[in-house]
């Protein structure tokens, strides 16, 4: 299909439309004293709404972690972020409000209430900077507290050997000795003469015969019988007290301790090696990222959080104060800032009255000049009918239609 030529006429209408249009805008722009830019407005808008969703994002997520869905408690923790979301939409009018607003009361009230709703958006975004940095730096400190750990279980080792070694021959010492008490007694019992029998006979009481037979044991066995048993059981107990002696010696081993510090060591410098946070501490303390202390960390941290939470806080408000377009109206224009002296004005008036008289003077040499014939008047009018003819002066040049040069007759 070919394309047709645009119809000139329409074209010429909307050009003229367009320009009718801009200057109505232009006119009510200079009438108002300000034009607003409201594409820089809507990126504002957006900032201010990618803020928001994330900051409800971020407390949602944190309820989540550190409280019970089922609970009131996750409930309570989403409260607060809901407000500051609100709070958050207040920037970008009170940052417009400065430009286009003329009181000076209103325009520092308007700077306060930017400074607060700023507060407000840095502790979210940099709540939301901390959550980032969190699962890396808790992974390291677990890292590092297992490595503090197997450190201090390698420095107590040789103590914890002795002590454990002392034990054990404790123990083994009580059992031997226990052992010889037993076989001594043991050996004590049966060198003891066996027990007397004899058969008594004889009538009671009542004259009836009686005849048993009576033994007699040493008065000794029992005491060394029961010395024997005492031995025993004391033997059992030193035996269970020497069998947990040597098994809680046997994990025990140097060996094995340095090995458990080397594992941590490791863990902990892959769990540093991944965190961002270590490598830029390092990067500007100019140290290993596995010595960098915790103080250093934190403390770069807090560069990491805030900075960005407070370039987030007034960027939008920035963007809103520079999309008004301030712009004298009509009633500024009029004086244009200038200001009359009170000493210059007879000086001004002098001068006026100066050069109204050259012009009349000139004037009546010219008048003159003409009235001579020296001169050609350049007011030559058209006879008019009935043959007057309308003198030539100032009164007659009234009309600036008539001022037309024309050829003499």
């Amino acid at each position: 299909m070919a394309r047709q030529p645009p119809d000139r006429v329409i074209a010429r209408e909307q050009r003229a439309w367009s320009d009718e249009t801009d200057s109505w805008k232009q006119g009510r722009a200079i009438q108002k004293g300000y034009r607003i830019r409201w594409g820089y407005v809507a990126i504002a808008y957006v900032v201010e709404a990618l803020v928001i969703c994330t900051s409800l994002a971020g407390a949602w997520f944190f309820a989540e972690t550190y409280a019970d869905k089922n609970d009131q408690s996750f409930w309570f923790m989403l409260l607060a972020p809901v407000v500051y979301a609100a709070i958050e939409l207040c920037r970008v009018p009170l940052g417009i409000l400065i430009r286009v607003q003329r009181d000076g009361l209103i325009k520092a009230l308007a700077v306060i209430g930017i400074v607060m709703a700023a507060g407000v958006t840095t502790k979210s975004v940099s709540q939301l900077g901390e959550m980032m940095f969190h699962p890396r730096l808790a992974e390291a400190a677990k890292a590092r507290t297992a490595l503090k750990e197997a450190q201090a279980d390698r420095g107590t080792i040789d103590n914890r050997i002795a002590q454990a070694d002392a034990r054990v021959a404790q123990y083994a010492a009580e059992s031997q000795a226990l052992e010889k008490r037993a076989s001594d007694a043991s050996a004590q019992l049966a060198g003891l003469p066996g027990q007397r029998c004899e058969r008594v006979s004889g009538t009671n009481s009542r004259g009836r015969r009686y005849s048993y037979l009576r033994c007699i044991t040493d008065p000794r066995t029992a005491t060394i019988a029961g010395s024997v048993k005492s031995a025993g059981d004391e033997r059992l107990v030193v035996a269970r007290n020497l069998a947990e002696a040597r098994a809680a010696r046997a994990p025990l081993d140097r060996a094995a301790a340095d090995r458990r510090v080397t594992e941590a060591e490791a863990a902990y410098r892959d769990a540093v090696r991944r965190s961002q946070l270590h490598s830029f501490t390092a990067m500007v303390y100019g140290a290993d990222p596995i010595d960098v202390t915790d103080q250093q960390v934190h403390a770069f941290l807090r560069i990491f959080v805030f900075a960005p939470a407070l370039c987030a806080a007034f960027a939008s408000t920035l963007l809103a104060l520079c999309a008004v377009q301030v712009r004298r109206t009509y009633q500024d224009e009029d004086d244009l800032d200038a200001a009359m002296n009170a000493e210059g004005v007879p000086l001004l008036l002098d001068q006026i009255a100066e050069s109204a008289g050259r012009l009349s003077d000139a004037q009546r040499a010219v008048r003159e000049a003409v009235a001579s014939g020296a001169a050609i008047p350049l007011d030559q009018r058209r006879p008019q009918p009935g043959g007057a003819v309308p003198a030539a002066g100032p009164a007659a040049a009234g009309r600036d239609d008539d001022r037309i040069e024309r050829p003499r007759p």
